[in-house]
């Protein structure tokens, strides 16, 4: 996978190749073959505003949710990432895909294969049983490499056995690859900062003194309905903009809605804009209730709304506090350019392997990706992978904005 120059056309509440009426008329079609019966508009459930779209797909292969959320500013912009989140799904999954069993061993004296090691395994995990790999492309070394089928699709079938929990993480759709991969960047750094922040059980200073326009507009919106929304810098040693926002109701004091929501781009308004409508899509996911991957919703009606928030404490505490102004940010013109930047600080945290894998589908023809980059954790998601990073978060670790150096 050779990336090109690939400039942004579309620079306002997110950036991207095409503005969301233009992706729009290009995947609205796309429905049918990826198996997706109804997009809808959710946004009337909750009453912030804020638009959410859902995305319902009966067919999602066992061990997947067939209810997905999309976000946005404005209305087609949520539309549109309902739709993308629904092709990302159906083209995660392993279809008519080969894959090669072999043990680390057997795969290792045929081809170039990294270790399960470097991905995060769960404590006792049997790595002497022969596994499914795939082949990925390695965009730091420009290499070819075999990675376990775990960390490449979600689900795996059954009966390929269990190396780990598959998930979404670093699975992301794009107009173009470059597109794809950026984002895809971005949502595994926000997962590992995210779990990072659940290691050492600090939340990051509170961001004060927004003033982008849209940030401004949106966190009106909560403050009209009587919900507070608190944003926290939670950028990690990579330097990366990373930003949490905590959602607490005021009116109804609901446990259910103590949501969070996250955000990662390299531009700090467009993290904090994507972490506020998540926060929104959090809420109406809850209110509306059909998906079924929310399972701490039990969990926080039973404790109720002052456990919860107590339980939660690091990210409702009003100290420590940083100004919009102080926070690190970059800004291009071109997602290569983009990519580039983010390999660099990978590189700097020694994490310089960035791992790709294809997985764009012939009927759909959107480009998807997953990004595997060994030693970034995934602890938020699954508690049973703890890295290194994490351990060492425990001992001496404060998230927020670092210099850019």
């Amino acid at each position: 996978m050779i990336l090109q120059s690939c400039k942004k056309l579309y620079q306002q509440e997110t950036h991207r190749t095409r503005s969301p009426e233009e992706t729009y008329e290009q995947v609205k079609d796309l429905t049918i073959p990826a198996g997706i019966t109804r997009v809808a508009d959710i946004t009337g459930l909750d009453r912030i505003g804020i638009p959410v779209f859902s995305c319902i797909r009966p067919v999602a292969a066992e061990g997947a949710i067939t209810v997905y959320n999309g976000k946005g500013a404005t209305p087609i912009a949520a539309r549109v990432s309902a739709i993308m989140e629904g092709l990302e799904r159906y083209s995660a999954e392993i279809h008519d895909r080969q894959t090669v069993t072999m043990t680390y061993d057997q795969m290792r004296s045929e081809k170039n294969a990294i270790h399960p090691d470097f991905l995060i395994l769960p404590e006792n995990t049997e790595q002497e049983w022969p596994i499914p790999w795939y082949p990925a492309y390695d965009i730091t070394r420009n290499e070819e490499i075999w990675v376990p089928a775990h960390a490449v699709f979600h689900p795996v079938p059954r009966i390929m056995g269990r190396l780990f929990r598959t998930s979404t993480n670093g699975i992301a759709s794009g107009n173009t690859y470059e597109e794809a991969v950026f984002h895809s960047l971005c949502e595994i750094i926000e997962r590992d900062a995210w779990s990072l922040v659940e290691a050492c059980r600090l939340g990051g200073p509170v961001i004060t003194n927004i003033t982008h326009p849209v940030a401004a507009d949106l966190l009106e919106k909560f403050k009209a309905a009587g919900v507070d929304v608190i944003l926290r810098d939670i950028t990690s040693d990579l330097g990366i903009p990373t930003v949490a926002a905590v959602s607490d109701d005021l009116q109804l004091r609901d446990p259910t809605l103590l949501c969070i929501g996250m955000g990662t781009h390299l531009c700090k308004e467009i993290a904090i804009l994507r972490a506020l409508t998540e926060v929104a899509q959090s809420r109406a996911t809850q209110i509306h209730g059909a998906r079924e991957d929310t399972q701490s919703t039990h969990f926080l009606s039973k404790v109720g709304y002052d456990r919860a928030k107590r339980l939660n404490k690091k990210w409702f505490d009003p100290e420590p506090r940083v100004s919009y102004d102080d926070m690190s940010s970059y800004h291009t013109d071109d997602f290569l350019d983009d990519i580039h930047i983010v390999l660099d600080r990978l590189k700097k945290a020694g994490l310089d392997r960035v791992l790709v894998v294809d997985l764009t589908r012939p009927e759909i023809g959107i480009p998807v990706v997953r990004v595997i980059v060994p030693g970034l954790e995934h602890y938020a998601m699954d508690p049973e992978r703890l890295g290194e990073r994490c351990k060492r978060a425990r001992r001496n670790y404060l998230p927020g904005s670092k210099p850019s150096s």
